[in-house]
């Protein structure tokens, strides 16, 4: 049943009702009003709220949400009217509240009779969530606890989960009675939006402002960045918060809250040696949108620490920790020492030296700035000019070189050969695919840049994302459905409100808007559009300290505008040409005619305070052309699962060679085919199952009679064990045919994902593969030309189960 979008924004006029019927945490929404405009782009249900003075200081308020969709199971059990559910017997409602939201589930019912059991459960996803063990309440399904007529799911102190579903279980009704306003009581910290963004391509639209609303959904009362879900690590993480708070200061300009989370998080760096730089790159950040130079020099001794630390390190290089997600940044927390992590970790050494010496000779503390500025050209000395020093780096790696300024011909040829392939610029998670999107456009990679927000960020909106996910994968909406259960792996159960993915918001501000910082505080600042690529138009807001700076470039119609607030300085405006010829600009009417121009715009210079109306008329025919990119797509793309061999494998697979796993991870190599090395298992649990002798699930004995049900598993629900990893080194370079054998005799739902790695470059080889349904055992065929990682990964489930591996030429 869906009822009109009206009742969506119902809790700013009927919240305080509804939450005087039971006690909450904090005061119900209060001290603004709705006044704003709406935008369609955002799925924020406050969008158009504004506090009349929010401060940082301020307690969390609380609003009201109504589903916008509800489903009966069986549809028997109830009789709907809107928000009203007369039960009949033992049933389910699962309600879709329409988007991500910081919040907990009530219902309100006075009539349930004695003996009426139920139980609640939500989830970011369509089906009841689980976590990891060390979470309040792991299994985010409970019995509710009572207040008063109100019914309500409690799974943690704080009350609060990241909810887009919820579920009310009728598991017993002796007699009927009436469930009303079911509704999600959310959370919300007061911020204001300051920053707005608009262009020709809605999907652009959408990813700034579900980036931001990211980051608001995850301000807690006294700290910054907290994971939204509940999994026992709800705290704020140094790194995390370095693209978040670069979002929230160009969506929300909330400078005293990105300030206390720096000085909170000052003596913090989670134990990995990259966060501690990005804490440094946030508090340098943090400097050039606000020229707060007290805050920066009182910081200055934690900062000194940590670029020092850096520098007696860069040789040896520390017990990096964790790089990111990525499998070719050691897949987390797995293999943090490969290479490509070194060579990613020195560049951010590099990149941090630089940004903060930057900072301090801004600051006007030129020691400072002369010492790290050395570090930085010390380590950089010994790079060549050539592509000799930088031709092992990975995507990741150079991405870091161009981020620190690194421009010299064998980066910039190495960055050419990592950002043209699609596949190989993804990232696996858009924390770090920031970064990569940074230094695409510091070397003229926009276009491409584009295509990849389109994959990643986009690629999540397609989803049915309305916040932005720890991870991600674009193959995953070829394998799901909207809104289904992601596949869990390196980093454990995957969250689907991650503020760490929000960086792309402060990305688009600056690259496509075009208006960058160029002194402290926004002193003077550039302001330079994207309007190429498709890209017709764009308009929008940063905020700056002493007001906000607003612009709007049209190329089709060639209006324009600009404000330039007081005390500022817009030191270069670039209009865009479109690959037209400038035939008249006028400023504020009046004609202008001492404009520096090249191919791609027309430059004014020095604008003061004031607001600008510009009028430029074209000569020519608009370019419109677009980037022309293959499609995305995987060098392995034909799988065949089989269902129905089940446990008989012989005469069908195996004709080369085979292992089962019987002993755990230990694998016997006697039936291995000898163009197949030693196989190495990484972070596998193990499981035995008592079957009959005859079941036709278990596999057959290699000789004789008998069978064997046995499996490698997930180690759920330990933190981060939701994936193991199988490791073939291939001795020839010739196809094989590689069957994996996956088996669930105990109907514990097992849905798992796979994935397959070049062994050697990490790359991934395939889209991911979904398993599921494999109670009476299903295999999973491909083949491969190379030695290869293959990832097992839970989705749902007791765990993700492998019985078996098969090898045969084909």
């Amino acid at each position: 049943m869906k009822w009109p979008l009206i009742l969506f924004f119902l809790q700013a006029i009927t919240g305080n009702a509804v939450l005087a019927q039971s006690a909450a945490p904090y005061r119900p929404l209060h001290g603004g009003q709705l006044n704003a405009p709406p935008v369609p782009a955002s799925p924020d249900p406050l969008i158009r709220y504004r506090w009349a003075n929010p401060h940082y200081t301020d307690p969390l308020q609380v609003y009201t949400l109504y589903p916008l969709k509800a489903n009966a199971f069986p549809a028997a059990s109830f009789v709907q009217h809107h928000n009203t559910f007369n039960v009949k017997a033992p049933g389910t409602l699962m309600f879709d509240f329409g988007v991500e939201s910081a919040a907990w589930l009530e219902f309100d019912a006075d009539n349930i009779p004695a003996g009426t059991e139920i139980t609640m459960s939500i989830s970011e996803y369509n089906e009841p969530a689980i976590v990891n063990a060390g979470a309040a309440h792991p299994v985010k399904t409970a019995v509710p606890v009572k207040h008063g007529n109100t019914y309500r799911l409690e799974l943690n102190d704080a009350l609060y989960e990241g909810v887009r579903f919820g579920w009310i279980h009728i598991n017993k009704a002796p007699a009927p009675f009436t469930i009303k306003e079911v509704r999600l009581v959310c959370q919300v910290k007061p911020v204001n939006y300051a920053g707005s963004f608009s262009c020709s391509d809605t999907v652009l639209n959408r990813i700034w402002y579900t980036g931001a609303y990211t980051v608001k959904l995850n301000l807690m009362q006294d700290y910054f960045g907290a994971i939204l879900m509940e999994r026992s690590d709800r705290h704020s993480w140094t790194g995390d918060a370095y693209p978040a708070q670069a979002a929230s200061l160009v969506a929300f300009a909330n400078y005293n809250a990105v300030k206390e989370n720096i000085r909170r998080t000052a003596g913090k760096d989670n134990g990995i040696p990259a966060y501690s730089l990005y804490w440094v790159l946030s508090l340098a950040d943090y400097f050039n949108y606000t020229g707060d130079t007290a805050f920066l020099q009182s910081l200055l001794p934690v900062a000194a620490r940590r670029l020092k630390l850096a520098y007696r390190e860069y040789d040896s290089i520390p017990s990096l920790g964790f790089m990111g997600w990525d499998e070719r940044l050691g897949a987390g927390f797995e293999h943090p020492q490969l290479q490509e992590c070194q060579d990613a970790y020195k560049m951010l050494c590099i990149h941090a030296w630089k940004d903060f010496s930057a900072a301090m000779l801004a600051a006007g503390d030129t020691a400072a700035a002369l010492l790290f500025s050395r570090y930085a050209a010390e380590k950089t000395a010994g790079f060549s000019q050539g592509s000799a020093s930088f031709e092992r780096y990975g995507v990741h790696a150079i991405a870091e070189a161009l981020n620190a300024g690194l421009t010299n011909p064998g980066v910039l040829q190495q960055a050419a050969a990592c950002f043209k392939d699609r596949l190989n610029r993804l990232s696996y998670s858009p924390f770090n695919q920031y970064f990569i999107i940074r230094a695409m456009a510091r070397s003229s990679f926009i276009p491409q840049a584009l295509t990849t927000i389109r994959d990643c960020w986009g690629g999540q909106l397609h989803y049915g994302g309305t916040s932005f996910f720890e991870v991600y994968r674009p193959s995953w909406n070829a394998i799901l459905k909207p809104n289904d259960a992601p596949p869990n792996n390196q980093c454990g159960y995957t969250s689907l409100a991650h503020p760490w993915g929000a960086g792309v918001t402060c990305w688009l501000s600056e690259n496509i808007l075009g208006i960058r910082s160029a002194a402290p505080g926004f002193k003077q600042f550039v302001v330079k559009p994207y309007l190429q690529n498709g890209l017709t138009y764009v308009k929008g807001v940063v905020p700056a300290p002493s007001g906000n700076i607003a612009a709007s470039f049209d190329l089709r119609s060639g209006q324009c505008e600009l404000t330039v607030p007081p005390g500022t300085q817009a030191v270069k405006v670039g209009l865009p040409k479109g690959g037209r010829k400038i035939k008249q600009l006028r400023i504020n009417n009046r004609l202008y005619n001492t404009a520096v121009e090249d191919s791609n715009y027309v430059y004014i210079s020095n604008l003061q305070p004031g607001h600008y109306v510009i009028r430029i008329q074209y000569r020519g025919m608009l370019n419109s052309s677009t980037l022309q990119e293959p499609p995305l797509s995987c060098s392995q793309h034909t799988f065949i699962q089989d269902s129905v061999t089940s446990g008989s494998w012989r005469g069908k697979y195996g004709k080369d060679g085979f292992t089962f796993f019987e002993e755990g991870a230990r694998v016997d190599e006697s039936h291995l085919p000898s163009y197949i090395g030693s196989i190495t298992i990484n972070k596998a649990g193990f499981i035995r199952w008592q079957t009959a002798a005859t079941d036709p699930r278990a596999l057959q004995n290699p000789a004789g009679n008998g069978r064997t049900a046995s499996a490698i598993i997930t180690r759920d629900p330990l933190p981060t064990q939701q994936t193991f990893t199988i490791d073939l080194p291939l001795k020839e370079k010739h196809p094989v045919c590689i069957s994996l054998y996956f088996l669930d005799p105990d109907a514990q739902q097992r849905r798992s994902a796979v994935e397959i790695f070049d062994l050697d470059t990490l790359a991934i080889l395939a889209p991911v593969q979904l398993i599921d349904h494999y109670e009476k055992g299903k295999y999973l065929r491909f083949t491969v030309d190379r030695p290869v990682r293959i990832r097992i990964n839970q989705v749902r489930g007791k765990n993700a189960a492998l019985a078996g591996l098969f090898f045969d030429r084909p």
